[in-house]
């Protein structure tokens, strides 16, 4: 579990499965998606991020507002998946309710796990992606100190073709994180 002043990143519960169903339905919340996700699908992502965290003590974990003490989404990391053509490593994400926006939450919660990431485990870098045309991601991004790399890919999670397919890779290494916290 990582605490900041008004979050708590936890393991996922069952009270959270609803929440998360309906994020995930969102049109607003899937625009950078290919399609919103089914309830199925939700409950899917749902357990293998419980077993990541399970298995390896940190992942993508449930985000809940300290004061509201409501679920809002989850921000964490991940080792990334074999089938993407970039460098073997650990991306981080975010994905929170609409209600949830503009608040500086996505940030605020991926400044803790750039801490965790670089100063408990030890990592030397630390990347993202999304689409293209994902600007409130890459915002985010800018924000907690990574560096757009100009090394676009298609996802090939994606539908060849589709225009969200095109991604833009960002990275931060353990240099650049204490740089960017000194500044």
């Amino acid at each position: 579990m990582l605490e900041t002043d008004r979050l708590i990143l936890r393991q996922w519960q069952a009270s959270d499965r609803q929440p998360f169903a309906d994020l995930n339905a969102d049109p607003d919340v899937t625009e950078f998606f290919p399609a919103p996700f089914s309830a199925t699908q939700s409950d899917e992502g749902i357990q293998r991020y419980q077993d990541g965290i399970s298995q390896r003590g940190w992942g993508f974990w449930a985000v809940e507002r300290k004061q509201q003490g409501d679920f809002i989404g989850f921000v964490g990391m991940q080792p990334i998946p074999d089938i993407l053509p970039v460098e073997p490593g650990v991306e981080i994400g975010w994905r929170l309710a609409k209600h949830s926006w503009r608040q500086g939450y996505a940030s605020e919660a991926a400044k803790a796990c750039l801490q965790f990431a670089f100063v408990k485990l030890d990592l030397p870098q630390i990347f993202s992606f999304t689409a293209v045309a994902n600007a409130p991601s890459q915002a985010v991004m800018h924000k907690i100190g990574m560096r757009n790399m100009q090394q676009n890919f298609i996802n090939p999670k994606v539908p060849q073709g589709h225009p969200l397919a095109e991604h833009v890779l960002y990275k931060i290494t353990v240099e650049q994180w204490q740089s960017h916290i000194k500044s």
